[in-house]
């Protein structure tokens, strides 16, 4: 009787538990299976009360900009405290001539002045080329006459009628033998030697004439236009202040205004100095057939005053 009220009531008890548990399965399944019903019957709803207004989709969430990377500004957008700047505004031609007229009145009479300076410059050496050219052409012309020559009267007839520096050595020398006809021979050669060397340095004075300003050319001409780009780079400076930015495009024309001048100056000194090096190395050859030319004349001189000798060592032997 134990057992059998036993085994009844343990089977009461799993009814009870299975049932529960079978219960509460049935209704999560429910609740489950009504969940998109139920959200289809809201959004019906909210479209029955606003039936005018279009359905709005969700916007995607913005990406989170990244960590130390600033948002990029517009092209077009002037920074916090600027003035934009029209294109109106800006110079549009950035030639050399564009850049040379809407430069300073200072900046423009350094560049005018360097360009004078580099006419001057060429202009000094064609002159000069082509005078050095002649004059070492009549030099040789007279030195191989002096070469060919015995004596000096027979040196003198034949270039006494030029005019040339070679010529003027030769009157030289025989007008200081008339004046020492009545002196001692002793002497005549150092008087004859200091006459042709004051003649000499006279004709390289006239030869070297015109260089000298080659030589200023090119040691000022860096300076001049160096001033012109300072006193063009302050004007931009002072247009900077003015109109409130530091945008390049503002900037730029001004600088570039100013660099031209020490273009400019470049221009006019490189090839002033080169030109320079180039007439003091043809002078000095100039120089040199001239010494060439009054080594032949007192070589003629001495021969004159040993030949003028031998008569009395003869006649005393």
């Amino acid at each position: 009787m134990q057992k059998g009220t036993s085994a009844r009531r343990i089977g009461r008890l799993w009814s009870l538990t299975f049932g529960r548990r079978h219960a509460i399965a049935v209704m999560t399944a429910a609740s489950l299976l009504a969940l998109p019903f139920t959200a289809h019957s809201q959004t019906s709803a909210g479209e029955q009360a606003n039936p005018g207004s279009p359905a709005v989709s969700p916007a995607p969430a913005a990406a989170p900009p990244a960590i130390g990377v600033a948002p990029a500004a517009p092209a077009s957008a002037a920074l916090p405290g600027e003035h934009m700047i029209s294109g109106a505004d800006l110079p549009e031609d950035l030639s050399p001539w564009g850049m040379f007229e809407n430069s300073d009145l200072v900046v423009k009479a350094v560049i005018i002045g360097l360009a004078l300076a580099s006419f001057v410059t060429w202009t000094v050496w064609v002159a000069k080329t082509l005078e050095l050219r002649s004059a070492r052409g009549e030099v040789r012309r007279d030195l191989r006459v002096l070469n060919n020559s015995l004596t000096l009267a027979q040196a003198h007839d034949q270039l006494r009628g030029g005019d040339t520096p070679v010529s003027q050595l030769m009157r030289a020398a025989g007008q200081e033998i008339r004046l020492s006809a009545n002196l001692r021979a002793d002497g005549l050669k150092e008087r004859i030697a200091l006459q042709l060397e004051r003649i000499e340095m006279a004709v390289s004075r006239k030869v070297s004439r015109g260089t000298g300003v080659l030589a200023t050319i090119g040691s000022t001409a860096p300076f001049v236009g160096l001033f012109g780009t300072v006193w063009g780079i302050m004007n931009s400076f002072i247009g900077i202040s003015n109109a409130h930015t530091t945008n390049l495009a503002v900037v730029a024309p001004g600088i570039a205004q100013a660099l031209l001048a020490t273009a400019f100056g470049l221009v006019a000194a490189i090839p002033a100095v080169m030109i320079y090096n180039i007439l003091v190395r043809q002078t000095a050859h100039y120089r040199a057939y001239l010494g060439d030319a009054s080594a032949q004349v007192m070589r003629l001189v001495s021969r004159d005053l040993d030949r003028a000798k031998l008569p009395m060592t003869q006649a005393a032997e």
